[in-house]
């Protein structure tokens, strides 16, 4: 069975031995305060920031989702105003859920069609926002903000305003340019062709300086309680163990994201083009500079995205169902670094003979 679902989503080969190695070498038994785990941890770090270009001086933490790390930017890092600018459902729902927490929050909806940065009253909106919270990756539209949107928003935030980006859809298989958040969020699920159950949360010296002056240490999930364990190569509380051994192995035989990125764009371009040409498809997001590189939302009339869906599973292919608003009229393919060309020329050849 070929799995194009948008995550979880497809898990390398090389995960079915991972596992086996962890249950024989007693990874899964390891006391998380132990010199082995540590060694773990300490080792997953380095090669995060190895393989994904991660600043040194930025710090990594282990969650359970991103989700949860919501919570904890939340929590941790708000102080008077916040804005959530959205286009999608996952967006949306961050924005509702930041609401619950902190009242001060404001948020807006613009087009999925259109370039953030270009709207005019976009600094208006940041002047007197002290965090921001994007979703660099809509996973339920397949849109983006790009790198370059993202250092226009930098310019015209307040220079206090923490850029706080959701990624979980883009981390690992496009090349992001750390410097332009403060708060990086995803999940292991995605493009780390990992099971679920692991979120990262990659925080810059000035996201860890808030949350020092905020100094909340209340909480469970507090920032500064989970910084307190990380400086020893430990996390906050009992974790995925075997989570954090698996992404280890992964990065371990993984390419940088310089080499990764761009196999992942160029797929992304030959995939929508043939759709062009040789499908009753057309992408959902006509803009091409904000669509997605490792979301793929296709759109046709419902009927027939229903019977696309169906024949598909007939010849052993999971296709994305449509999220929210899109749910019944569109597909989502991913296009994550586990799914390799092979397996999008047998979705080329299904799709070609099914028109």
């Amino acid at each position: 069975m070929l799995t194009f679902y948008p995550g979880p989503s497809k898990i390398y080969p090389q995960v079915g031995q991972f596992l086996q190695d962890a249950v024989c070498d007693g990874v899964l038994s390891l006391n998380h305060r132990s010199a082995e785990f540590m060694n773990i941890m300490r080792r997953t770090l380095e090669l995060f920031h190895e393989r994904l270009n991660v600043p040194t001086d930025y710090t990594i933490y282990f969650t359970s989702s991103a989700t949860e790390c919501w919570e904890i930017v939340a929590q941790s890092l708000a102080l008077k105003q916040r804005f959530h600018p959205y286009n999608g459902s996952f967006g949306r729902k961050w924005f509702d859920y930041t609401a619950n927490i902190v009242n001060a929050t404001g948020g807006v909806w613009f087009d999925p069609e259109t370039n953030l940065t270009d709207i005019e009253n976009l600094a208006g909106w940041l002047q007197n926002t002290d965090l921001v919270g994007i979703t660099q990756n809509e996973t339920s539209n397949g849109t983006r903000v790009s790198m370059a949107s993202l250092q226009k928003i930098r310019a015209v935030a307040p220079h206090n305003c923490l850029l706080v980006l959701d990624a979980t859809s883009s981390m690992a298989g496009t090349a992001l340019d750390w410097s332009l958040g403060d708060v990086w969020l995803a999940s292991v699920q995605k493009c780390f062709g990992l099971p679920p159950g692991l979120g990262i949360m990659v925080c810059s010296p000035r996201a860890l300086a808030r949350a020092v002056a905020i100094g909340d240490r209340t909480r469970y999930n507090s920032l500064l309680f989970m910084h307190q364990n990380a400086e020893k190569f430990q996390t906050h509380y009992t974790p995925n163990t075997l989570g954090i051994y698996l992404l280890m192995r992964v990065l371990e035989e993984r390419k940088n994201i310089d080499e990764i990125g761009p196999k992942i764009t160029a797929r992304m371009n030959d995939f929508t083009d043939f759709v062009h040409k040789n499908t009753r498809f057309e992408t959902l997001i006509k803009n091409a500079a904000v669509r997605s590189k490792t979301v793929i939302a296709l759109e046709s009339e419902a009927e027939t995205v229903r019977r696309v869906k169906t024949a598909a599973l007939t010849n052993g292919i999971i296709l994305g169902n449509g999220y929210g608003q899109w749910a019944k009229t569109t597909i989502r393919i991913a296009n994550f670094p586990a799914i390799d060309d092979a397996e999008f020329d047998q979705l080329k050849m299904f799709l070609a003979h099914y028109q």
